[in-house]
């Protein structure tokens, strides 16, 4: 193993505290500095670090030492910090979104392809166990010819736990946008890109009360979709039907099941990095647990930093992120219009990830 690489961190919110516990025990990678607007927080939050450095984002941008850029700013902020480190000629890793927007994420690569820079995105939870056994399970031709899928997120809202829930529900929110990545890019991973998608939305509330914190009983505008459902149909022809919703009080449905021609899967919540991956054949009386059979075990967020070690194409990377980005925007064009919509972009698979425990 070569010299680990030196990150630094852009945003210290909430979920800062995960990636600075994943970082801590990845030899490739070390943390070298964080920034954020709040240098209070941001001391805060590394406080347990005592080495790791509190800059300005304009000298962390300006550190020589600082190979890679991890951005865990707010959405609607990620396509300028992911320039700003383009531009001083850094790798970035972007929690998802890519970007608020296409256009913005779009901007993202063509400045990374001139620079010469690679671009990561969240989440890299698709990298983990669960995710990567049920895709070895599909490979290997368990469950024959995959037909179809369904992926189900239904909560009541973050706002109930979350005490500055105002990004949820508004343009680069809302329950497709914040939770719809992990769901997609698990569909991509196992299953390839999306060609063409049909959509369908509602707003239940055009308010939201905040639950919990110093701003417990403020009111929220909500401008975006809060209950997103449709069907993508991917270039394999398989179909996957995704249920995304803020307006639900519980649900039971598996959070993602795979159906071929011979068996289905249940796979685990993608929001997770592990969890069982069950396995069912035409004719079994009941489900089996798969063993683990790849991805990353004992992984965290930040895991993803690892492909940052190494050269080419990272498997949590810019392409897939936007393509994944360019789905749900087009889910929500198809769900305004009431017509299908092609999917412009395109994407390879991620290479799999052989069983290895994260860190080794």
């Amino acid at each position: 193993m070569g010299e680990p690489v030196n990150v630094g961190i852009v945003g210290c919110g909430a979920i800062s505290a995960q990636y600075l516990q994943t970082i801590d025990r990845l030899p490739q990678v070390r943390l070298v500095a964080v920034a954020d607007l709040d240098l209070e927080r941001a001391r805060a939050a590394v406080s347990p670090y005592p080495e790791v450095e509190v800059l300005t984002v304009a000298e962390l941008m300006a550190d020589p030492r600082i190979g890679v850029v991890l951005n865990l700013t707010i959405p609607a902020a990620h396509a300028e910090i992911a320039l700003l480190a383009i531009a001083a000629g850094k790798d970035v890793y972007c929690e998802k979104p890519l970007a608020a927007t296409g256009e913005d994420a779009r901007g993202v690569l063509a400045a990374a392809a001139e620079a010469g820079v690679r671009v990561g995105c969240a989440p890299d939870t698709v990298l983990g166990t669960g995710t990567q056994t049920a895709r070895v399970a599909i490979d290997d031709g368990l469950i024959g010819r995959p037909v179809a899928a369904t992926a189900t997120m239904m909560t009541p809202g973050h706002e109930r736990w979350h005490p500055n829930p105002d990004f949820y529900y508004v343009p680069g929110g809302g329950p497709l946008l914040d939770m719809g990545p992990y769901y997609i890019s698990s569909l991509v991973t196992m299953l390839g890109p999306v060609a063409t998608v049909i959509g369908a939305a509602s707003r239940t509330r055009s308010k939201r009360t905040i639950g919990s914190g110093p701003r417990q009983g403020e009111e929220i505008p909500v401008t975006v979709d809060t209950h997103v459902t449709g069907v993508l149909v991917h270039a394999s022809g398989v179909l996957s039907t995704l249920v995304m919703s803020f307006d639900a009080a519980a649900t039971q449905a598996p959070r993602i099941e795979v159906h071929g021609e011979r068996g289905s899967l249940v796979v685990p919540d993608p929001n997770h990095f592990d969890g069982p991956v069950l396995l069912s054949g035409v004719g079994d009386d009941g489900w089996r647990t798969l063993p683990e059979s790849a991805g990353y075990a004992g992984a965290g967020r930040g895991v993803g930093l690892l492909d940052f070690a190494g050269p080419g194409e990272p498997r949590a990377g810019g392409t897939l992120a936007f393509h994944v980005l360019d789905v749900m925007e087009s889910l929500l064009a198809s769900a305004h219009s009431g017509r299908s919509v092609d999917i412009g972009s395109t994407c390879e698979r991620p290479k799999p990830v052989a069983l290895v425990t994260a860190g080794d």
